[in-house]
């Protein structure tokens, strides 16, 4: 589970309208602790920025699309998210930045933390620094 990947969500087919979920510990590989979205992004603006020293994510896109950028110090991969049916695990100690966002697009995010300030990494020549020495 050390690796990013995209987990696929139930899917359940309705002529009414399809409806997805996930649970803790059931499609996700944590306990959520909390949850934020992402929306109204400006043309051509990144979100992230950033990694984290011990929280892990999962983030869908509910609404348009977009991608989200992930190194981990030695190579970046881009993961296009654009269905409400699947999401990307993140975990810690991957640089993570957001972009490509599709006019209205909504991310979801859930997190395995609490907001913690220190838990950020805000600076990419830290973050490579520590993970080379890790």
């Amino acid at each position: 589970m050390n690796q990013p990947h995209i987990i696929d969500l139930a899917k359940i087919l309705d002529k009414r309208g399809n409806l997805s979920f996930f649970e803790n510990d059931n499609q996700i590989p944590f306990e959520i602790k909390r949850s934020y979205w992402i929306y109204d992004v400006p043309g051509g603006e990144h979100r992230g920025g950033h990694a984290y020293k011990t929280n892990r994510e999962f983030i869908v896109a509910l609404s348009g699309s977009f991608d989200v950028v992930l190194d981990n110090g030695k190579e970046k991969k881009v993961f296009h998210l654009n269905r409400s049916y699947y999401g990307l695990y993140v975990p810690e100690m991957y640089w993570r930045e957001m972009e490509n966002f599709s006019t209205n697009s909504l991310a979801l995010i859930v997190a395995s933390t609490d907001y913690d300030e220190d838990d950020y990494i805000r600076d990419y020549s830290e973050y490579t620094e520590k993970i080379n020495n890790a």
